[in-house]
């Protein structure tokens, strides 16, 4: 019995973390097991779709993404999201041509934001802000 092809790839944005599970199949996206027609915020839904309909249909329909994604707020969620599913999409075809559509449209696709909070230090509220003196 030859072994079925599955890939599972990794996104990042902020504290959101998605993992992308892609399979042979007939073009269902699920996150956290909703389908993506129905999945809400709206803006979030088309985030997420950005990378499918840049790679084109004939590409992601002989596919099924089953995306599981934590931590973060609701468009953080989205953007790991859409960064697990173009990579996702650049492993399965193996494609330069791909890669090169992906960057034009928008880098943050395949290349991670490594931007994080600055830890808070002490003397102040936050990690840059101080307590004010007053010396009345």
């Amino acid at each position: 019995m030859p072994a079925k092809k599955i890939l599972v790839v990794s996104g990042k944005r902020k504290t959101a973390i998605a993992r992308a599970v892609v399979k042979p199949g007939n073009g269902r996206v699920r996150v956290n097991r909703i389908p993506i027609e129905v999945f809400e915020p709206k803006i979030a839904r088309e985030k997420i779709m950005e990378p499918l309909f840049q790679a084109g249909d004939e590409i992601w329909k002989q596919l099924d993404i089953d995306i599981k994604v934590s931590g973060g707020g609701y468009m953080g969620q989205a953007e790991a999201s859409r960064m697990a599913v173009a990579n996702a999409l650049l492993k399965w075809t193996k494609s330069a041509h791909l890669r090169t559509v992906f960057a034009n449209y928008d880098r943050t696709m395949i290349v991670g934001d490594s931007r994080r909070k600055e830890p808070k230090k002490f003397g102040g509220p936050g990690a840059r802000a101080r307590d004010q003196k007053s010396y009345r």
